[in-house]
């Protein structure tokens, strides 16, 4: 009897394997692609991160949005923390909103103590599982910015680094600038 049970653990054991190895190939033949140049940016809405109801993509449309997903373990996130900001009170007035996405696996309690501790006030909603940056705009690293135009398509490639270092800064104006003359 206890070949047989052996057997059994066995053939279970080759199961599950079999069965992890499968989901492993789905999911990596069938990946979210991220949202392109051009292409409308995929909609969402999320819950704000000082608890005042939420946020919905499509209910900024007719404006330029400055997409940035952040956390508040990311030093580079620190880093352009003070420039989004600054962006933000300079272009506010000219119908240009920027909308902060605190990224899991953050707790809601470390977002908003990033907040206080870099004074900013745009809009900043919470991702908490990580569900939109890495699953709909399939986002592999923090920070990252998208600039999208009145109509809610994506200007330029989205930029994969802080905004406020060189040679990302110049990637991010060019694509703020195409957005609000367009």
């Amino acid at each position: 009897m206890t070949e047989r049970l052996k057997l059994v653990a066995q053939v279970v054991a080759v199961v599950g394997v079999g069965m992890l190895l499968g989901v492993l190939i789905w999911r990596l033949t069938h990946r979210v692609p991220p949202p392109k140049a051009g292409a409308f940016a995929p909609a969402f809405s999320l819950r704000r991160l000082d608890g005042g109801g939420s946020v919905s993509l499509r209910s900024l449309r007719g404006k330029t949005v400055v997409l940035n997903f952040f956390a508040s373990w990311c030093e580079p996130c620190k880093r352009e923390a003070p420039e989004l900001e600054r962006l933000w009170r300079q272009y506010r007035g000219k119908n240009v909103v920027v909308l902060g996405v605190d990224t899991g696996p953050d707790a809601k309690s470390d977002g908003r103590r990033f907040v206080t501790a870099h004074a900013l006030t745009y809009p900043i909603v919470f991702d908490p599982n990580a569900l939109v940056a890495s699953g709909t705009y399939a986002i592999p690293a923090l920070p990252a910015t998208f600039v999208l135009d009145p109509r809610g398509r994506i200007v330029g490639g989205g930029v994969l680094g802080p905004i406020s270092d060189k040679g990302y800064s110049d990637a991010f104006r060019r694509d703020l600038d195409a957005a609000l003359s367009s």
